[in-house]
């Protein structure tokens, strides 16, 4: 009887938990978004181009690379239509890539509102071998944080202040 009332509880817990998870995500991922738009209007257009090395990417280049990788994990392991892979015009202006990585950013948001959570600890084949959703949840953020600290330095590197950190 023991063991009984501890596997519900265990259950009950996990159940609870992963309700948690979407809402507190999307929070995180509406401020992840603004304070990412605010580093990209930052940059002035004429720094877009910009790359403190060879082997980076430009700043305009990190952007749509933190675009198409949005919206490869969102459609791919978030509904049932994978997004296919289509080049993403390299010379767009500036107010056309923040254009475009906001939608991403609003299609992640649906696409994560719309997911059961309890769909979140299914295992997905994914490159790096089986992941859950929920792993994959935190590779979206865990992304867009890697590449956004790389253009703050970018920012910094041409004399730009970068906008004060939004965290929660």
């Amino acid at each position: 009887m023991k063991k009984l009332i501890l596997l519900c509880s265990l259950i009950t817990v996990n159940m609870i938990f992963a309700q948690e998870i979407i809402p507190t995500f999307l929070e995180k991922w509406k401020n992840s978004k603004d304070y990412l738009i605010e580093v990209g209007q930052a940059m002035p257009e004429d720094k877009y181009d910009f790359k403190p090395t060879e082997r980076e990417m430009t700043f305009g280049k990190q952007l749509l690379h933190i675009k198409a990788n949005m919206d490869w994990l969102s459609s791919t392991y978030f509904t049932n239509s994978p997004k296919k892979e289509k080049e993403v015009d390299q010379k767009l202006s500036k107010a056309e890539i923040i254009a475009e990585l906001e939608k991403s950013f609003d299609a992640v948001y649906e696409i994560i509102n719309k997911t059961d959570p309890k769909k979140l600890n299914e295992n997905v084949d994914f490159f790096a071998g089986p992941k859950t959703r929920y792993q994959i949840l935190n590779l979206l953020q865990d992304h867009v944080t890697h590449h956004r600290g790389q253009i703050l330095v970018y920012l910094n590197l041409n004399g730009v202040k970068p906008p004060k950190y939004t965290g929660w």
